[in-house]
């Protein structure tokens, strides 16, 4: 037996937390292409809970696996406590019956609010949970706010490790909160470095995030799934399908056209990635709270993501 196999029969049987490839407490596979939703805002800055749920429907039909919100790239930092729970409702109601898992983001300024958020979310059928480390970085505080969380509600967790989080810490998160089966890897650097010795370490599938710009060394070295933004999820999806079908060669091809979408999107940042979703009718609107791009998006920005758009489309499901 070897110690990644070792770390997988204490954590998945000893601990009970999956059965069949699906995490107790969740009723969908949590695999694969989960887009981080952007957040629909009208004209005049009002959260857009009907393009929210419209986003959803998007997603399904982009053939992605999972839906998750609000974190990072959502601007989840300019959203009230109201907003996020109305947010989080409209999702859910949404998300009925479709195929992809929604993933609430509960992060918050305290673990007495973090908790409610999961409570709140428990409450309205998500399938699993996803933090943001708190303030502090020092260890301690990080685990225990992940232990308080975990106790909050059954629901499986992620972790998303930014910063500091060392691949020691994040193995003794997972031996310490027995919801916590799973992390978004964004601290260290590159994921490629840390993928291998978080799965020999630990019982957690490793999910990256970062555009997904190396997903198809990711996907060589393991990883359970990718965290990309949800403006072209289709091409993320089609590639993750066609590598774990055997048809590498395809999916490489696949990924190639989202290369050149993903460095616009790092161009650009979040008004880039809206102005995408409202060029493909999800979004009426692409207005923000908070602009994170290297350069504004001028009218040459707009065009080019257009034409990108055309020459992908033959990729595109949704």
């Amino acid at each position: 037996m070897t110690r990644r196999d070792f770390h997988r029969r204490l954590g998945a049987g000893a601990m009970g937390l999956f059965v069949s490839g699906v995490a107790r407490g969740a009723s969908k596979p949590l695999r694969g292409i989960f887009p981080i939703a952007q957040t629909p805002f009208t004209e005049s800055g009002k959260l857009d809970l009907d393009a929210l749920a419209a986003e959803v429907k998007f997603v399904d039909r982009t053939g992605a696996h999972g839906f998750v919100w609000p974190q990072l790239a959502s601007e989840y930092a300019t959203l009230t406590e109201a907003e996020r729970l109305a947010g989080a409702e409209a999702i859910l109601a949404a998300g009925k019956g479709l195929r992809p898992a929604i993933v609430i983001g509960v992060q918050a300024p305290d673990v007495q609010t973090a908790a409610r958020y999961a409570r709140h979310a428990e409450k309205a059928s998500a399938d699993a949970l996803i933090s943001l480390p708190p303030a502090s970085q020092k260890d301690e505080a990080v685990l225990e706010y992940y232990r308080q969380i975990g106790r909050a509600t059954p629901l499986p967790l992620f972790a998303q490790a930014v910063g500091n989080m060392s691949v020691d810490l994040l193995a003794r998160m997972a031996q310490a909160v027995p919801t916590l089966g799973y992390v978004k890897d964004e601290a260290g650097g590159s994921p490629l470095a840390r993928i291998g010795p978080l799965r020999e370490r630990s019982r957690l599938e490793v999910f990256t995030g970062a555009h997904g710009q190396t997903l198809i060394d990711e996907m060589q070295r393991g990883s359970a799934g990718s965290m990309p933004a949800a403006s072209f999820a289709d091409i993320y999806a089609a590639c993750w399908d066609l590598w774990h079908a055997g048809r590498r060669k395809e999916a490489m091809d696949v990924f190639g056209q989202a290369s050149m979408l993903i460095g616009e999107a790092l161009a650009y940042g979040i008004p880039g990635l809206k102005y995408i979703l409202h060029v493909r009718g999800v979004f009426p609107t692409y207005a923000v709270r908070k602009a994170d791009g290297r350069v504004p998006l001028d009218e040459a920005g707009k065009q080019t993501l257009r034409e990108m758009l055309d020459f992908v489309k033959p990729r595109l499901k949704a």
